[in-house]
């Protein structure tokens, strides 16, 4: 019916349906649900206090893993279908988790699923964005990881009503959708991956790395750090920290949901609009300033809007850190490469900071506000990281910075 020169719309959406999926099980439902199990998982007693938050953490670590590892397996089996494999891998690991059998057991289910989140982060973009005209790009990586946000928001609002059933049939209850998602997305995978196997022209291996793109990956290594305390510690901060009850904690989840759906669409804006490094500039700015007011607040109404605020944050530094990438690097293969040292930067740091806001957590007694200040304090060092470059770019060779880099990372 269409001829083989125009693309039917079906053709463009069904791999960003197919992505926003796979960021919707992977990271939306396998890392963001488990923040409001948390308190039922004490109180259950599953696990001990302490448990329960180095086992968060081990999804941080899978996340690592699977960021150095997603490449390397798709060469191997291809894009899609290692798509497809960790999908499975999620699914399946819900499941386990519905089985307490011990902390070991659990740790690897839950590893596992991270490994899938972090290799499905690194291929999602690559698979599906050569697929999408250039002019719908930016909107299209916006839609793939509308699924965090999506999974943030459905988190807060599927896991109470499950938890009436039970805490083992709340796994269960997350291993169905997933199921359900990941057949409904199983054939949107693109079929042909030469479309982005072809640019990989001889000249790639000599060409310098910008200094522009060693600052983003260090500067999105910190935006890592100071957001592991609001994603693993905010429900827990308002439920028992303030004393509002688990209610009043789904609730504000709700709100951070509600940030995290805002977030990717609303940050892919700012970079269209402003560029994607005054945008970053810009967001931290008001990230930093957003945990300083979380460590003193306890009213409602401002933690409600706070929340909105710092749950934006996490699924929308992704397309603007993918966009900049895109700024920085203009040759498809080396962006994919990138874009894969930016995410395996960003995973180490969260994992590292992971354990270090677990360990900190219990030696202080369980004081929330310390670590919303410690996370404030390395956005600050991310907004800092970018002035010294700065200075150092003009003090370096004030002669040589009209020539060739001035555009890219000097106002």
């Amino acid at each position: 019916m269409h001829s083989s020169s125009t693309h039917p719309r079906s053709a463009i959406w069904l791999p960003i349906f197919a992505g926003l999926c796979a960021s919707l099980v992977s990271i939306g439902l396998a890392r963001f649900a488990y923040t409001p199990l948390i308190p039922s998982l004490i109180q259950a007693q599953w696990f001990s206090a302490n448990d329960v938050v180095y086992l968060g953490a081990a999804n941080l670590v899978g996340y690592l893993i699977g960021a150095l590892i997603g490449h390397p397996l798709a060469r191997r089996v291809g894009n899609s279908t290692a798509l497809r494999l960790m999908m499975l891998a999620v699914t399946l690991a819900f499941f386990a988790c519905g089985f307490p059998l011990s902390v070991s057991w659990f740790f690897g289910w839950r590893l596992l699923s991270g490994v899938a989140g972090g290799a499905i982060m690194v291929l999602v973009a690559a698979t599906v964005l050569p697929h999408v005209p250039v002019s719908r790009r930016g909107l299209a990586s916006g839609a793939i990881f509308l699924g965090i946000g999506l999974g943030i928001a459905g988190s807060g609002t599927i896991v109470p009503p499950l938890l009436s059933l039970g805490l083992q049939n709340t796994w269960f209850g997350l291993g169905l959708i997933a199921l359900v998602l990941t057949a409904a997305s199983w054939f949107g995978w693109p079929t042909a991956t030469a479309q982005h196997a072809a640019p990989v022209s001889g000249d790639t291996s000599n060409t310098p790395t910008p200094a522009g793109l060693y600052l983003l990956f260090a500067q999105y290594a910190f935006m890592a750090a100071g957001l592991v305390p609001a994603m693993v510690f905010l429900v827990d901060f308002v439920a028992r920290g303030l004393g509002a009850g688990a209610h009043v904690g789904a609730l504000i989840w709700v709100m951070y949901g509600l940030g995290a759906i805002i977030g990717p669409v609303s940050y892919g804006f700012l970079a269209d609009k402003f560029g994607a490094r005054l945008s970053i500039r810009i967001v931290l700015v008001v990230q930093a300033i957003t945990l300083g007011l979380l460590a003193v607040s306890s009213s409602f109404l401002a933690l409600a809007l706070l929340a909105v605020i710092l749950g934006s944050f996490p699924p929308g530094i992704v397309p603007l850190a993918l966009a900049r990438v895109h700024e920085l690097v203009p040759n498809h293969h080396q962006q994919q490469i990138a874009w894969s040292r930016a995410t395996v930067s960003f995973a180490t740091f969260q994992a590292l900071t992971g354990f270090v806001y677990s360990a900190i957590f219990n030696a202080s007694g369980g004081q929330h506000a310390l670590l919303f200040m410690i996370a404030c304090g390395a956005i600050v060092v991310a907004l800092l990281l970018e002035l010294a470059m700065r200075l150092l770019k003009q003090n370096q060779n004030p002669a040589r910075e009209g020539v060739v880099t001035a555009h890219t990372y000097i106002d």
